[in-house]
């Protein structure tokens, strides 16, 4: 299992349902982790490494110690809400982003999102190699990498600032999304970017705990439906 660091100075993780007002998931779900791995190593094919699981936990942007006051409380991303122009189809004789294709609408921001991410190949249904493999090679030796644009993780404007392996003895505390049978969120592992019907979903829980490596298990899949 592979475990990365990852921080991204602005982003926004949108809820699936979320219309006039863009609603943000407190961290991203595994599928748009899954997107963002696979523009990390420069692969075009989103069905090159089905089977992998990912675990996307937040990890507290100003780690707790000792202070003059005492031990400090986990600084967690800042919430903030701002009003953009976004765009929509609703006239196909018009341009997109003019007139009635575009209209103003609330967006919430993250600030300091900083992420651990756990990756397992061991499921993996495609050829070596495993996008465990591809990930650790691109670390190691970016240089190697054939990819184009910025790396983003939501938004293609919401830049990573920074991409490593997790530092050992990371002490925590993370909130990782983990599988539960009767969860209280809904986050999607697979995306049907024609339509929804072909979206697939985990349900899981929000756990608070160590940063350690999950259980294989509880992990989330990425698979389409079918």
């Amino acid at each position: 299992m592979l475990a990365l660091e990852v921080t991204v100075p602005v982003a926004c993780f949108r809820k699936g349902f979320a219309r006039e007002y863009w609603e943000s998931e407190e961290l991203p779900p595994p599928s748009t982790c899954y997107g963002f791995l696979l523009a990390l190593v420069g692969e075009r094919d989103r069905r090159r490494h089905l089977g992998v699981r990912v675990c996307p936990a937040l990890l507290p942007t100003r780690r707790p110690g000792a202070g003059a006051g005492g031990p400090r409380s986990p600084r967690w991303p800042e919430r903030s809400v701002v009003l953009r122009t976004l765009w929509r189809l609703k006239d196909p004789k018009v341009p997109l982003g003019s007139g009635t294709n575009a209209r103003p609408d609330f967006q919430e921001l993250l600030a300091g999102v900083r992420l651990a991410l756990w990756l397992d190949s061991a499921e993996e249904a495609g050829t070596a190699p495993s996008l465990e493999d591809r990930v650790a090679e691109a670390l190691d030796h970016p240089e190697r990498v054939d990819r184009f644009g910025g790396l983003s993780l939501g938004e293609s404007t919401h830049l990573v600032d920074r991409v490593a392996r997790l530092p050992a003895g990371e002490d925590g505390p993370a909130r990782a999304f983990l599988l539960a049978g009767r969860g209280r969120l809904t986050l999607p592992v697979w995306v049907d970017h024609v339509g929804s019907a072909g979206t697939r979903f985990a349900t899981g829980d929000l756990i608070e705990g160590p940063a350690s490596a999950p259980e294989p298990a509880r992990m989330p899949r990425i698979e389409p439906p079918g």
